[in-house]
């Protein structure tokens, strides 16, 4: 829609209290300078701006608790390091990069979704190669990507590093747009993969690259620039998005519906409660002792620790009101804290000083808490994840 261009990277839906609750950045792969991959008659760069776009007014019209942020809303350059960012600086809570495929053989047809992650073969090394190939066209990219060569097979070791940090929710989600794909828009089934890009390997939530098909197949390459079917394949990622959505809702809810039609505000037990505002004072006096799965055999950080040490810790659960901290609001952990951010109440358990540590330890809670994620903080705020390794290693 032309309005969307008042404001290039932000459409939201209605101005409510729910709609603030998600925030999903849709980033069309390439533009401008970068046409992407070449078909006999079209460039990729636009096929993916015209399937974000649809995909956007799909979920602004039919989600009230959703907002959408673009990377880009028209044909303009956008560096791949500025992407993620771009979901991080809002806050996503799902990233999804929508992208179309390219191939020698021009037989090869179907679509893909990619995680991050090592690739397992050639083939997905060379998706990744190809889409990360982008760097080249910029300024200083040796040093704004720290040394990153996206032609040499060795850089790509550096993203074993974060492929198991939101590795679950990402291929939930991935494996919920390849159903819709295969089963609402009717197309080849090429499964959910993982590969080295740097779009998803600097995002700070779970993300997602979609191959929505292969532009140098000539019946593919139809379809990608039609309007039927540029309609189907943003249905399908909405229709992913909703699902995941109400999937991620449904187990963040922990009996505050019930208590709601009781007529009850649930209380807030003696706890340790960060909040990311300026100024506020953070209560550190009250935390529980321990916990039912335990943290051993881990450097942990005390609750008094100096405000400046970056901790890591686990986050559970996320929710637009307040609940109860007590083991039966969380499924038995008794060293819940609470995190206000950006209008949002998040819980989080653990406090270590390495990272390793913060993994193992949402490894031992995951068969209770299978969509945990570790997050960084510092100055009691939640910092990027990456931006938070990058410091360590410094020290």
């Amino acid at each position: 829609m032309l309005f969307l261009i008042l404001n290039p990277c932000i459409a939201s839906g209605p101005e409510s209290e729910a709609a603030k609750k998600w925030v999903i950045v849709l980033d069309p792969g390439h533009g401008g300078r970068d046409p992407g991959a070449l078909g006999s008659f079209s460039q990729e760069k636009n096929i993916n701006l015209a399937i974000a776009l649809k995909t956007g007014e799909y979920l602004i019209k039919n989600l009230e608790n959703v907002k959408v942020v673009y990377t880009r809303v028209d044909d303009s350059t956008v560096d791949l390091l500025d992407r993620p960012q771009i979901a991080n600086r809002n806050k996503a809570d799902l990233f999804i990069s929508i992208h179309a495929n390219w191939a020698k053989n021009k037989n090869v047809s179907g679509t893909e979704s990619f995680i991050m992650g090592l690739a397992k073969d050639e083939d997905n090394l060379a998706v990744a190669m190809k889409e990360n190939e982008v760097i080249l066209l910029e300024d200083d990219y040796s040093e704004r990507y720290q040394g990153f060569d996206p032609k040499s097979p060795e850089s790509y070791i550096i993203f074993t590093l974060m492929q198991n940090v939101f590795q679950k929710q990402s291929t939930d989600l991935a494996m919920k747009i390849q159903n819709q794909f295969r089963e609402r828009a009717n197309r080849n089934d090429r499964g959910v993969k993982q590969a080295g890009f740097w779009v998803l390997f600097n995002t700070t939530m779970p993300a997602v690259l979609i191959e929505t098909g292969f532009i140098t197949n000539a019946a593919e390459e139809r379809y990608l620039n039609s309007t039927e079917g540029q309609e189907y394949l943003a249905s399908a990622i909405f229709r992913a998005c909703r699902d995941y959505i109400n999937s991620i809702d449904k187990m963040s809810n922990f009996g505050m519906a019930e208590k709601e039609e009781n007529g009850k505000q649930p209380s807030v037990s003696a706890a340790t409660v960060i909040s990311a505002d300026p100024g506020t004072v953070v209560s550190a006096d009250a935390g529980s002792a321990g916990s039912v799965v335990s943290a051993e055999a881990a450097t942990v950080i005390s609750a008094d620790a100096g405000n400046n040490e970056i901790i890591f810790m686990v986050q559970v659960a996320s929710a637009s009101a307040r609940t109860e901290i007590s083991p039966a609001s969380f499924r038995g952990l008794t060293d819940i804290i609470e995190i206000h951010s950006q209008e949002r109440y998040k819980y989080a358990t653990g406090r270590f000083g390495e990272y390793a540590d913060a993994v193992k330890y949402r490894r031992q809670i995951e068969q209770i808490y299978p969509d945990a994620f570790v997050i960084a903080l510092k100055n009691n705020k939640i910092l990027p994840l990456q931006q938070a390794l990058d410091l360590k290693r410094k020290k």
